[in-house]
């Protein structure tokens, strides 16, 4: 046995003994370690001071591998404290991969099927959630905040699929997406103004696009006097610092097959809790038709959307509604995406794995031929995000807010 088997060995001993969780009470796992690693010798045995040195430094090591076994998540920790690290995925024991900046890479560390189940399991402890043949899929937030997605056969063909994704780019003003590079300072201005505005701002792009990102810096732009109420399939959105904000996540049905909370109801729910601005994490399904209710009563609101581009965000949200019931018809959609939505910010991830905005439009609120009319505000061209000839709807929002609507969209390239 080595000397890290040892300790954590003793440490898992004393830890049981005494009663400490080791995701909550880290503190308290790290002083039974070091004195445990204090009480074991490690250092050479010729006593040295060479040796003395060496061993020091060993002792440490063996110190921060215990911790990682004990209170963290074990070989996976280093790239959880890694903040260059995007996302850590596991497509079998021995193929562990992780993404920086936008690209991923195989990493050299070699897990086995037991340790990826214990991992998993370590890390659904806190979430109340469940993972086995009747619910092979699950979803939930780690106490960082970090998102966790695991698929077990025989839903894969024969290793557990694991995504572990962080948020290391956390941003909570639209400030911080300019100093990312997501967007310059005159799209931050403009985007700020129609927030405090009241527009209804949709945020659409594919996957790893920075859709989370953008509207959680949007909502940094609410203001304060304005209560806040978040809905998402698992924690992701983080206002720490508004002062009235009230976030809400779905729930799995339990093992009796009872107690699942769709996002669907928790949009109705929200709509109880006296909220002035609403914000729906990401649009999957029917929740769409009840955002869309919301946003026609007044209710100022945001959400987020996978699409390829605005025209396909805004196509998108005229045919989830439909998903709600068949009672539900395009004729009743379609005018009330256009007469509902004020803004479409698009971002993609460039091949470099640089993410930006690069499309903003507004709807005028008219529909030909069925076709929800775009006016584009901002548009790449040449790599840069450029003033186009378009207008949001609401000017008078703009003006009632004590902003200058034409100040914020002087015909001048903002990037």
């Amino acid at each position: 046995m080595d000397s890290v088997d040892l300790v954590a060995s003793q440490v898992r001993s004393i830890v049981r003994d005494q009663g400490i969780d080791p995701l909550r009470e880290a503190d308290a796992v790290r002083t039974v370690i070091d004195q445990v690693v204090k009480d074991l010798s490690v250092s050479s045995a010729d006593g040295s001071a060479e040796g003395s040195a060496r061993g020091s430094i060993d002792r440490a090591r063996v110190a921060e591998d215990v911790m990682d076994l004990i209170a963290g998540f074990g070989p996976l920790q280093r790239y959880l404290d890694d903040p260059t690290v995007e996302e850590i995925w596991i497509n079998s024991p021995s193929r562990v991969f992780i993404a920086r900046d936008g690209r991923s890479e195989l990493t050299s560390t070699v897990l086995t099927a037991t340790m990826v189940r214990d991992l998993v399991e370590r890390m659904l402890s806190t979430s109340g959630r469940r993972l086995d043949m009747s619910s092979p899929f699950v979803d939930a937030a780690l106490p960082d905040g970090s998102r966790l997605h695991v698929a077990i056969p025989d839903i894969t063909r024969s290793h557990w699929a694991v995504n572990l994704r962080k948020h290391v780019c956390k941003a909570s003003q639209l400030s911080d997406l300019v100093r990312l590079g997501m967007m310059s300072g005159g799209v931050a201005q403009f985007l700020d103004a129609a927030v405090v505005s009241g527009l209804n701002v949709l945020v659409a792009g594919g996957t790893q696009a920075g859709k989370t990102t953008a509207l959680n810096a949007l909502l940094g732009s609410v203001p304060g006097r304005e209560r806040v109420i978040t809905c998402e399939e698992t924690f992701e959105l983080q206002l720490s610092d508004h002062p009235d904000w009230v976030a809400l996540q779905t729930r799995q049905a339990g093992l009796e097959g009872t107690g699942h909370v769709s996002l669907r109801d928790l949009v109705r729910e929200a709509l109880r809790m006296r909220p002035t601005r609403l914000v729906v994490g990401e649009v999957r399904q029917q929740e769409a038709l009840d955002l869309l209710v919301a946003m026609n009563s007044g209710m100022p609101s945001m959400a987020s959307l996978h699409a390829n581009s605005s025209r396909e965000a805004i196509t998108k949200l005229c045919t989830l509604p439909l998903l709600a019931g068949s009672n539900i018809s395009a004729d009743f959609v379609v005018p009330t995406v256009a007469g509902c939505v004020d803004l479409v910010v698009h971002l993609e991830t460039a091949a470099s794995g640089k993410r930006r905005v690069t499309e903003i439009v507004g709807l005028s609120g008219r529909v030909e031929q069925g076709v929800v009319e775009l006016a584009p505000i901002f548009v790449t061209k040449h790599g840069s995000l450029v003033r186009s000839d378009g207008y949001p709807p609401h000017e008078h929002r703009f003006a009632q807010a004590g902003f200058d609507l034409g100040a914020l969209l002087g015909n001048r390239a903002v990037a």
